[in-house]
């Protein structure tokens, strides 16, 4: 592994388990085992390297969703709950945090929650056979409160937000 990848790699471990402002240099330059000066050199800036995990996690997190029904997005969930672990979105996290006024952060969460939004109407869509905004608007709310349930209920928050887009799903098809 690089040292650009390590960097992200340990930053991403950092500021989802500790959050963005919390995280300093200090904590990272150690958990990766380089300087300051070479994490600015290989980073440019804490905003920045944050949106590079941001970006990073959004490739794997996408990645996960290339599936082809709704229940199988909910198995994705629950899939990343399980090897991730349940802390809710980091995406929405780190905006949280930085108000929105960190444009790295803010550039690199609009661009995920963006895709995000069109891979579940995608989604929706062929499973139901039709384009639905409003089923695909309601599954977005159902997963992102599925997310951020799981932080204090656990993987049954998805389990159960899986049983309802069912419901959803079949009130649509009816």
């Amino acid at each position: 592994m690089d040292r650009i990848s390590k960097l992200t790699a340990t930053a991403e471990q950092l500021f989802d388990r500790h959050g963005y402002m919390a995280t300093g240099i200090d904590r990272l330059t150690e958990a990766a085992g380089m300087s300051s000066r070479t994490l600015y050199k290989h980073a440019g800036s804490k905003a920045a390297l944050m949106a590079r995990v941001l970006t990073e996690r959004d490739r794997r997190f996408m990645a996960r969703l290339d599936v082809q029904t709704v229940d199988a997005l909910f198995a994705a969930l629950e899939d990343w709950v399980r090897v991730e672990g349940c802390r809710g979105c980091l995406f929405l996290r780190s905006r949280a945090e930085t108000g929105g006024d960190t444009p790295e952060i803010a550039d690199a969460v609009a661009a995920h929650k963006d895709a995000f939004h069109r891979r579940i109407a995608e989604v929706v869509a062929k499973d139901l056979g039709q384009d639905d905004p409003a089923l695909a608007e309601q599954m977005l709310i159902l997963f992102e409160g599925a997310t951020h349930a799981a932080v204090y209920r656990g993987q049954q928050a998805v389990a159960a937000a899986r049983a309802v887009a069912a419901i959803l799903l079949e009130s649509a098809r009816g």
